[in-house]
C-alpha cells in the first residue's frame, strides 16, 4: 500500500495497512494519514518510482464484484434491447481480479473474447439500505475497470456469471483515486482503445442509473463492505455488436482511459 504523488509512491506502514481492504476498514484515521503524505505534510522513510515497481490490483481480493448491465443508453440500443427501467446486476467472481499491465488470458474453449471499459466504484464502509442522498458518502473512490467477457459462454449459458468471471477477466487500476479528488463522477470521459484505436468513446454523464441510485438499489438487498467493487456499466462500441463482430486476439493491447483516474493497460494472451 502506498500513496502516489507524481511519479513517486510513498509506502504506508505494511504492518498496519498490508492491503486496500485493511486500509479502508481503518477508516478516517488511515485516510488522514494518506492525505498528509499527499499534501507533503508527512514524508515516509522510503519511496519508490512508479517505473520501478509492478502495480497490483488496487483491491487484491474484494469480497464482491457487482456489475451493472446495459447502463448506457447507447449500449442498450446496440444490443437491440429495451432501455432498462431498473438496474440489471450480475456478479463477477473475485478470482477474476487482475492488475494493470498484467496479461488477460483468453480461454481456449471460447474464442469470442471482448472488452468493456467501465468506471468502478470502491466501497469505503459497511453500507446497508442507504438512501440515494447518503450513498456517495459510502464511496472510498474510483478506478478504471475492464469487464472482459467470453461472449460465447455468456450468451450460451443464458446468464452471465461464467462468461464474465474467467480468470484474469477483471483488470482494475492503475490505482484507486479517492472520492474527494473526483468532483463529479458523472462527468468523466471514458474510452477504450485496442491497439491504439478508439473503439469506445463516451462520458459517465450518459449512465442511465447514477452511482447513488446503484448503491441504494444494491444495498437494499445486499450489505456492501469495504473493498467491494461496483462496475457501473459500459458504453457502446463493444466488439460483439460491431458489424462484423471483432473479438480479442493474442497480442492485442487494451487501454481503459477514464478522465483523471489513469490508464488501465492490459495485453491479451
Amino acid at each position: 500500500m502506498g500513496v502516489v504523488v507524481g511519479d513517486q509512491i510513498f509506502p504506508l506502514d505494511p504492518s498496519i495497512y498490508h492491503n486496500m481492504t485493511r486500509f479502508l476498514m481503518a477508516g478516517s484515521a488511515a485516510q488522514a494519514e494518506a492525505e498528509k503524505i499527499a499534501r507533503g505534510e508527512s514524508t515516509p522513510h522510503s519511496e519508490h518510482r512508479l517505473c520501478d515497481v509492478a502495480l497490483l490490483p488496487p483491491v487484491t481480493r474484494p469480497g464482491k464484484i457487482i456489475a451493472v448491465g446495459l447502463n448506457y443508453r447507447d449500449h442498450a440500443i446496440e444490443t437491440k434491447q429495451e432501455i432498462p427501467t431498473a438496474p440489471i446486476i450480475f456478479a463477477k467472481f473475485p478470482s477474476s481480479i487482475n492488475g494493470p499491465d498484467a496479461p488477460v488470458v483468453l480461454p481456449a474453449d471460447d474464442p469470442q473474447g471482448d472488452y468493456e471499459a467501465e468506471l468502478a466504484v470502491v466501497i469505503g464502509r459497511k453500507t446497508k439500505a442507504v438512501s440515494e442522498a447518503e450513498a456517495l458518502a459510502c464511496v472510498a473512490g474510483y478506478m478504471p475497470l475492464n469487464d472482459v467477457s467470453a461472449r460465447r459462454w455468456q450468451f450460451a449459458d443464458k446468464q452471465w456469471v461464467r462468461g464474465k468471471s474467467c480468470d484474469t477477466f477483471c483488470p482494475t487500476g492503475p490505482w484507486l483515486t479517492t472520492r474527494d479528488a473526483v468532483p463529479d463522477p458523472h462527468a468523466l470521459s471514458i474510452q477504450m482503445r485496442v491497439n491504439g484505436a478508439v473503439v469506445q468513446n463516451s462520458n459517465t454523464s450518459n449512465l442511465i442509473f447514477k452511482i447513488p441510485t446503484l448503491i441504494a438499489f444494491i444495498s437494499a438487498a445486499i450489505t456492501l463492505e469495504p473493498g467491494d467493487i461496483i462496475a457501473t456499466g459500459t458504453p457502446d462500441g463493444v466488439g460483439v455488436f460491431r458489424k462484423p463482430p471483432v473479438f480479442l486476439k493474442p497480442g492485442d493491447v487494451m487501454e481503459v482511459d477514464i478522465e483523471g483516474l489513469g490508464i488501465l493497460r492490459n495485453r491479451v494472451v
